[in-house]
Order: structure tokens, then C-alpha cells, then sequence
């Protein structure tokens, strides 16, 4: 929600600029070296193309269009798959920035996938166990990663991943925004059309 207590994804005409407050709040938040860290990223490629570099940013720019303006939020979430692609990351590295880095590390932990889960059971336990910053940060991630999905002609991959956005993450969407979860219902929608349009050719 944004100040104003209502998601910028039901924007109206006074809500597509940001509040001063807001400016104010993000303006004293610290963001660069967090930024920095996910500079190490540049080098993942995605499959649709791209970085893993652009899709934190592509996260963080979901959250604040749908006016969440909250410092540890928004941390995390452009380094939301750090410690997922590159394992071997020095930790310390995120928990020394500030006096809020034990709180954006707990966030990114609580995103992130373990060796040991499946996709499902990964999701089960956001959805299950995730405070309410991770059951947000998960939602406007698979908003990011549904809009790239968008840019890949890979049927049996979007099939999978449309029919795994439906089962898990949009009850974790309905939790954190059922604006965002009807976002992700209209993207789901977009790719099954797709879908449709093959099989028919």
C-alpha cells in the first residue's frame, strides 16, 4: 500500500507521481551499496534474454509502482536472488552495509530457494511461513519474471511456469496484493493466448 493506503496499481490521476513524502523516505534509504552488490549479477543471463542485474531492478521498480516504500522492502529486493545464483557469495558483504542489513539479509533468506526444497515446496513455504514483506517481494518477482516470460517462444517452459504461477504463487499474491494477484492472472492469461495461437497454426 502506498501513503495514500491504496496500491499505485489502481492508479487514478493523482497517483502516478510520487508523494513528497515518499521522495523524501526513499531519498534517505541508503539503496547504492545494495545496488553495488547486485552489480555481480550482470554476468547471470536470463533466458528471455537480459540479466539478473535488470530483473532485481525490474523487481524493485514493481514494488514502487505499486507504492511500497519501505527501506528493508526494497533493499532486498534488488538483491532478492544474490545468494540463490551465486552460493559462494561472501554474506558479510550484505550484512555490513548498514543497521538495517540483518533485516534485508533475513528477507533475501526467506526468498531464497534451499538445496535441499523443490520448486514446489520452496513456494509452499513462502506462502505457508513468509512474513508479509516476503510474500510481497515474491509476488511483484513473479510479476517481473511473467512480463520476461513474454520474450521467450518456449512452449513446454511457459506451460510449466504459467501452470506453477496459477497453483502457488497466486495464493502467496492474494495474501500480499490481490492487485498484484490480478496482474498476474491478466499475465497468465496473455501466455495461455499464446499458447492457444500455436497449436493453432
Amino acid at each position: 500500500m502506498n501513503s495514500r493506503g491504496k496500491p499505485l496499481g489502481e492508479h487514478s490521476q493523482d497517483t502516478h507521481s510520487m508523494a513528497q513524502d515518499e521522495m523524501i523516505r526513499l531519498r534517505g534509504m541508503h539503496l547504492a551499496p545494495y545496488i553495488q552488490l547486485a552489480t555481480t549479477l550482470i554476468g547471470k543471463r536470463r533466458r528471455s534474454g537480459g540479466n539478473m542485474f535488470r530483473h532485481q531492478i525490474d523487481t524493485m521498480a514493481i514494488l514502487m509502482d505499486y507504492g511500497y516504500i519501505d527501506a528493508i522492502l526494497l533493499k532486498a529486493s534488488v538483491i532478492h536472488d544474490l545468494l540463490e545464483d551465486i552460493p559462494d557469495f561472501e554474506r558479510d558483504r550484505i550484512l555490513e552495509i548498514d543497521d538495517e542489513s540483518p533485516l534485508v539479509f533475513k528477507l533475501v533468506m526467506e526468498v531464497t530457494r534451499r538445496q535441499v526444497e523443490s520448486k514446489g515446496e520452496f513456494l509452499t513455504r513462502i506462502l505457508e511461513y513468509g512474513s508479509p514483506l516476503a510474500l510481497v517481494l515474491k509476488a511483484a518477482d513473479r510479476i517481473s519474471n511473467m512480463i520476461s516470460v513474454g520474450y521467450t517462444t518456449d512452449v513446454e517452459f511457459i506451460r510449466r511456469y504459467t501452470d506453477e504461477t496459477e497453483r502457488y504463487i497466486y495464493p502467496i499474491a492474494e495474501r500480499a496484493n490481490p492487485v498484484m494477484r490480478a496482474e498476474l492472472e491478466e499475465l497468465v492469461r496473455t501466455r495461455r493466448d499464446f499458447l492457444s495461437r500455436c497449436f493453432e497454426i
